[in-house]
């Protein structure tokens, strides 16, 4: 039996040991899936809802016998949890994160001791924030993004796959640089975009007025300001360069269309119908790529048995451990 520790039980981390989970009464309980987080009443509502098979209620002693730690807390908190575990982590143990920014967390990861393998990671799924909402299917088929430091061995990087595998999502390696490149401006831009725009209009003297007439547009386009502040706080703080490139870019789109209105002639109206016809065209394309993917989804689950998928993990899981403990072993020896 593998001893697997989550570290922060909130939506991402409840839903990842629920996935485990399954996928572990599926194969002979062959995971024992341990849970922590500073909140206790967390820690209750994890182990009441089946997220985890226990709770340890200090962080040395959640992380002392596992083979895998998962950090599934806020980005900002990283830092600390590295510091506190390391001393308490066991020799040939994998670490791994679910963060939304991966250059500052690799470089706060070389904080952890040699004798243990980082490999960053960043599943691209999420829905409410809270715990109630964990769900054992929240990463079927979306992209769990690996960013493994360049000291993990193979064997810990299969581990971490087989994580990946077992949970149902689908691993995409890419380099930590480029990938807090494409984050700030598909995931973190839009929700400095959705705050700013509430703060715009909430800020106006008018707004107890404007308010009335508000309907599903400013609904639709403000819904991530609805995100955790903090949590939004620390992500930006972690991808401060990427994030304010891409706001400068939004600007300059924004001044663009303004100076179009301002200048108040045809050529003008015409550069503004070709502005909305592209950004129409555009997000068609996103719209009939995601439905495409839905589609070979579902056929590729129509035709491929689902025992592939737990024979794969079990080789690349429990098969990966093995081997980084004899590659290990003739290490030492």
């Amino acid at each position: 039996m593998q001893h697997v520790t989550i570290i922060g039980l909130g939506l991402i981390g409840g839903s990842i040991g629920l996935g485990l989970r399954r996928w572990s009464a599926a194969n002979s309980d062959a995971l024992r899936v341990v849970g922590f987080d500073e909140d206790i009443e967390k820690q209750r509502r994890a182990k009441g809802i089946g997220a985890v098979d226990a709770v340890e209620w200090s962080l040395a002693n959640s992380v002392s016998q596992a083979d895998v730690v998962i950090v599934a807390t806020p980005v900002g908190a990283m830092p600390d949890v590295f510091d506190n575990i390391s001393p308490h982590l066991k020799h040939g143990a994998v670490v791994t994160d679910t963060g939304s920014a991966k250059a500052e967390v690799l470089e706060w990861a070389k904080r952890l001791p040699s004798h243990v393998d980082f490999v960053g990671g960043h599943p691209m799924a999420g829905k409410s924030e809270s715990l109630e909402a964990a769900d054992a299917a929240l990463f079927r088929g979306a992209t769990w993004v690996l960013c493994p430091s360049v000291t993990a061995a193979e064997g810990s990087v299969r581990t971490v796959l087989g994580i990946v595998a077992a949970v149902e999502a689908d691993a995409f390696f890419v380099d930590p640089v480029e990938h807090d490149s494409y984050v700030a401006g598909v995931s973190h831009l839009p929700f400095v975009v959705a705050a700013s725009l509430m703060e715009a209009v909430a800020s106006d003297a008018a707004w107890r007025d404007m308010k009335t007439l508000s309907a599903s547009g400013l609904r639709d386009t403000t819904r991530l300001a609805l995100g955790n502040p903090v949590m939004h706080r620390d992500i930006l703080l972690s991808n401060r360069a990427s994030v304010s490139r891409w706001i400068d870019a939004f600007t300059t789109s924004l001044q663009t269309v303004k100076q179009q209105l301002q200048a108040n002639d045809e050529e003008a109206a015409e550069r503004l119908l070709e502005f909305f016809s592209k950004a129409q065209d555009d997000r068609a394309r996103l719209e009939t790529t995601n439905n495409r993917s839905a589609e070979q989804d579902a056929l590729s689950a129509g035709s491929t048995p689902r025992e592939n998928v737990s024979d794969q993990v079990g080789r690349m899981f429990l098969g990966g451990l093995g081997r980084r403990r004899r590659e290990s072993r003739k290490g030492r020896e």
